[in-house]
């Protein structure tokens, strides 16, 4: 229970310095603030100036407030671009400081951004490089996860949140999956629900709702605004008059969560509104966009005898149309002339095209003439005031319809709640159905939840969307707690960058409710889904790429639980090898012991050696088949499948890249040259170090030993061939131990 809600002071409307005299509820203007007050009646509101809800500021007082600690670059991470939540710090430190006279030093509050309670968090710098709803390539292209065939806005949005922040509560993962599988499964119940989604195509139930709530308490004298209401009213008799077709065809579904959307919209106050709206309105009225049809339409929609002043008004509208099209049948007759009316915003005006116009001069009367596209426009004096008489008539019935319109408001916003509901039942059922139609097309299977990730024939699904059939590689992955580090290798363009997303990819889809491009997946409820996927500088930020890559690692570090799932790919790659090695090392060793699910791409194979004493590392490669070079051929080929172990050979790999670049032949070979060299030094110093040493004569020892044993216990050569062998294996070892010493 909060003892003190802020609010900006915008939201308060002051009266009788009720808040002077200690009053604890100031008279408002806000509904927000009145719903406030119902729900904590106890609790005191006080206003904060509105400058002081500033997202700049918010953060500004984080970075300055928050302690040192591992948290603290994951908390700036995370809550940089969270207005609402940084507004609404700014309000609170500045309400401290001159409300309660308190001011926090430099560095002492341990401040944590926490995910809302049952979503996956996925930071926005995550939602970017994945693709979660927009390509990284162009703004305009459909190249991303956006699984979007939906028919309403609502539902769109919808789809839009769960693949930002997917749900981790896996019963309602699994009710989700169930109505998939239903739709999948059964092709008559998958129809019906999209022919009766298609009846409210386009239609945005939320935004209709927050017309009606703020319709009931502005004022409607103006003719635009009365026009609102009457289209408004319009578009929520569509609404309810097709809902009933929604919940018919869920009649007989076999998922639970199907059910209850039939329910919720089967609610008895929407059909006491689909009724209180018949009564009112003609039923053959619907509402239509732009033209003279669109003007009518809101004209007789209120059904005659309703308000007899409302009848006039119309009889008067009807008869200013008709005196205009007598004008221009006269003027018509009168010049010989083939004029059209075309009516706009402002009014008729006249058109004639220019073949059916001798001389290419129009009769004497006409004016504002303008010629465009083989066609003139123009007006007259007659013409401008009949459509001043025709728009005050047109006023005045709107303005009349408006007030029959009210009636109905004031009866829908009393049963608001129903339509809310409508709303979320529609969308989810919209969006569930969006995730069947993408699965049936392209063969997605049921994901399960076990605690383990375990894919079968996995495959990207955006790049499935992109390639032709059939060329997307399939790859499989399985990550377990004993095996819960996974560092990948493998040449640039092998696959790696691309074999991680996809295992970021289909975790989101299986946690959003949907099915997944594989042949069989299993999946664990994920906390957070970290990513080091780019390795671009951030230049509002003033951070190079190493340092925005030390930036994102400390956030991951902060934020990693045993339940989150980690990509990380070429981390180090901004400073020196050795470094890269080392601080590669340091954040991978972290990362072990939080027992996260963690793929490290990376192109240091030293970390196969220097990890490999911890049990839970696996590696992995994608594999690459070398061939004879030739004027055709570069001597690769990528074949994009991951492969157990690390590679054997991953020397000079980028060399032959680079003459897919069409570098100059001399400075390929120098290049080889100077790479050739320095591999050959590494080799001489490791050779020559004490651990080689030691590692090669523990080597030794345990070779001769092994040897000798199996001599001892299993050989059957004669005795002098027994100890013939037996001498020349001894001057091998010796050799051996002698360059050794």
């Amino acid at each position: 229970m909060p003892s003190l809600i802020l609010v900006p002071d915008t939201f308060l409307s002051i009266a009788n310095d009720s808040l002077a005299s200690g009053g604890k509820k100031p008279a408002t203007t806000s509904l927000l603030v009145q719903c406030i007050l119902e729900e904590f009646e106890s609790v005191s509101v006080e206003p904060v100036m509105r400058k002081y809800w500033n997202e700049t500021a918010g953060l500004e007082f984080v970075n300055q407030l928050c302690i040192e600690d591992d948290e603290r670059a994951a908390t700036l991470i995370a809550s940089a671009n969270k207005y609402y939540a940084l507004s609404a710090t700014s309000a609170l430190f500045k309400h401290a400081e001159y409300k309660l006279n308190t001011r926090f030093s430099p560095s002492s509050l341990r401040i944590r951004y926490v995910q809302v309670d049952g979503t996956m968090m996925i930071d926005p710098e995550t939602a970017r490089n994945l693709e979660l709803v927009g390509s990284m390539a162009s703004k305009k292209s459909s190249h991303s996860l956006v699984l979007n065939h939906t028919y309403t806005a609502m539902a769109g949005r919808l789809l839009r949140v769960n693949l930002l922040a997917p749900i981790t509560s896996q019963n309602a993962i699994d009710a989700r999956l169930d109505v998939v599988e239903e739709l999948v499964q059964s092709e008559d119940r998958f129809i019906e629900i999209k022919d009766a989604l298609k009846t409210l195509i386009k239609m945005d139930f939320d935004k209709i709702i927050a017309c009606f709530t703020v319709a009931e308490n502005s004022d409607f004298a103006s003719a635009k605004v009365a026009s609102a209401r009457v289209t408004l009213m319009l578009n929520l008799r569509s609404i309810v008059k097709n809902l009933p077709l929604v919940a018919n065809a869920l009649e007989g579904s076999h998922s639970q969560l199907l059910q209850i959307v039939k329910d919720m919209i089967s609610d008895s106050r929407l059909e006491e509104i689909e009724q209180e709206i018949e009564k009112h309105l003609n039923d053959d009225v619907t509402p239509v966009k732009g033209g003279l049809r669109a003007v009518n339409s809101r004209v007789y929609a209120v059904k005659a005898n309703c308000n007899r002043l409302l009848d006039v008004a119309r009889e008067t509208y009807k008869e200013s149309i008709s005196d205009i099209f007598n004008l221009n049948s006269e003027l018509s007759k009168k010049h010989e002339l083939l004029l059209t009316l075309v009516h706009q915003d402002t009014g008729f005006i006249f058109q004639l095209k220019k073949s059916e116009l001798e001389g290419n001069e129009l009769p004497r009367g006409f004016i504002n003439v303008v010629a465009k596209k083989g066609k003139y426009t123009f007006s007259s004096l007659d013409l401008q005031k009949r459509n001043a008489r025709m728009k005050d008539a047109l006023d005045e019935t709107l303005v009349l319809s408006a007030k029959v319109i009210n009636d109905l408001i004031q009866f829908v916003v009393a049963n608001i709640g129903a339509l809310y509901k409508a709303s979320e039942a529609v969308a989810l059922l919209d969006m569930l159905w969006s995730f069947a139609h993408t699965s049936i097309i392209r063969s997605y299977v049921r994901p399960e939840f076990t605690g383990t990730l375990a894919i079968k024939g996995g495959r990207h699904p955006v790049l499935e969307g992109v390639q032709t059939a059939g060329m997307t590689v399939p790859n499989d992955v399985y990550c377990c707690d004993s095996s819960s580090f996974q560092i990948v290798q493998g040449p640039n363009m092998s696959g790696k960058s691309t074999y991680l997303r996809q295992i970021g990819l289909l975790t989101v889809m299986a946690m959003s409710g949907c099915f997944v491009p594989a042949e069989y997946g299993s999946f664990r409820i994920h906390d957070a889904l970290l990513t080091r996927l780019s390795n671009d500088d951030d230049m509002e930020k003033s951070l190079s790429t190493f340092a925005s890559e030390m930036a994102s690692s400390a956030m991951i570090l902060g934020i990693a639980t045993s339940d989150s799932l980690i990509l990380i790919d070429e981390l180090g790659r901004g400073t020196s090898p050795t470094e890269g090695v080392g601080i590669s090392h340091a954040i991978a060793e972290r990362l072990i012991r939080t027992k996260a699910y963690v793929f490290f791409a990376t192109h240091f194979g030293e970390l196969s050696t220097t990890l490999s004493r911890q049990p839970s590392v696996v590696n992995l490669h994608l594999s690459v088949q070398k061939s004879r070079r030739s004027a055709a051929s570069f001597g690769m080929t990528f074949q994009y499948k991951i492969v157990d172990g690390a590679p054997e050979d991953m020397e000079h790999y980028g060399l032959d890249l680079a003459r897919l670049a069409d570098l100059p032949e001399d400075a390929l070979i120098e290049s080889r040259r100077v790479a050739d060299k320095l591999s050959e030094l590494e080799a001489r110093q490791h050779e020559e170090s004490r651990t080689t040493k030691v590692a090669i004569r523990r080597k030794a020892l345990l070779r001769l030993k092994t040897q000798l044993t199996q001599a001892l216990d299993h050989s059957t050569l004669p005795p002098e061939e027994l100890r013939n062998y037996v001498a020349r294996f001894q001057k091998e070892i010796t050799t051996v131990l002698h360059d050794t010493l």
